[in-house]
């Protein structure tokens, strides 16, 4: 029971609800405001980034050309790099098309780079498969952002919770298997990021607390997260209101 001052509620998120939630939750951070203002910012390509891309820009954007490592169709797989749209970024309050690659080269302390992840465990530590030999984005980027002391941002829905991040990067490799379902992976395993998922993405938009009390579901509910909300009525209130309004997010095709 809940006593007067205070609010609880049930809520359901499917995976593109999810996405659209979290997206907000970044593009609202101080942080990424003042990088897409006075610094730099790059949004990695991914699908989930494709989400806070749009709340960026505020236009949309076509997800499944904004990634290139997707897992779609019961297989790991990549999109055509023919088609593939180049990352968001912004210097100095403009967006730029130089490269994203000489962008963080003259990146600071108080820049930002967006990196989503496919899977989080309950440490906090995030896992970013990887196909190319070099390690792709992820591999190409951390060095630079570590050493700098840059925000490094991954938002990362409650569908990707695994166990242990360290235990899959034990078992994955480019060539560690005999036989796999669509292209072999590795996995890099990031530490030290803010990690935003649809917990943090709640109490950033709302200021509420929330937990995950379920995950999965059926009938256009595959992969959807259950989560419990619970702090001031008001606030309750804002963050049933906020969750309805993007109830009904299109699924990503």
């Amino acid at each position: 029971m809940t006593d007067n001052g205070t609010g609880k509620a049930l809520i359901s998120l499917t995976v593109s609800e999810g996405k659209r939630l979290i997206g907000k939750a970044v593009a609202a951070l101080p942080q990424v405001q003042a990088a897409r203002k006075q610094g730099k910012l790059i949004i990695a390509t991914g699908i989930t980034n494709a989400y806070v891309a749009e709340e960026v820009l505020q236009e949309p954007v076509e997800k499944m050309r904004y990634t290139a490592g997707v897992i779609t169709q019961g297989v790991f797989t990549a999109t055509s790099s023919e088609t593939r749209l180049t990352p968001v970024c912004f210097e100095n309050g403009e967006r730029s098309s130089r490269p994203w690659l000489d962008i963080l080269q003259d990146f600071t302390g108080k820049d930002v780079f967006i990196k989503g992840a496919n899977a989080v465990d309950p440490s906090g530590m995030a896992g970013v498969l990887v196909g190319a030999p070099n390690g792709g984005t992820i591999g190409s980027a951390l060095g630079t952002l570590y050493a700098r002391g840059s925000h490094l941002i991954i938002p990362v829905s409650r569908e990707k919770l695994i166990p242990s991040v360290e235990a899959a990067v034990r078992q994955l490799g480019i060539h560690a298997f005999d036989d796999t379902m669509g292209m072999a992976c590795g996995m890099i395993p990031v530490v030290g990021a803010a990690i935003i998922t649809e917990v943090e993405a709640l109490d950033i938009l709302c200021g509420v607390e929330a937990v995950q009390v379920s995950g999965g579901g059926v009938g256009g509910s595959e992969g959807s997260v259950g989560l419990v909300v619970s702090g001031p009525k008001p606030k309750v209130a804002a963050a049933m209101e906020l969750v309805r309004a993007i109830k009904g997010e299109p699924p990503i095709v």
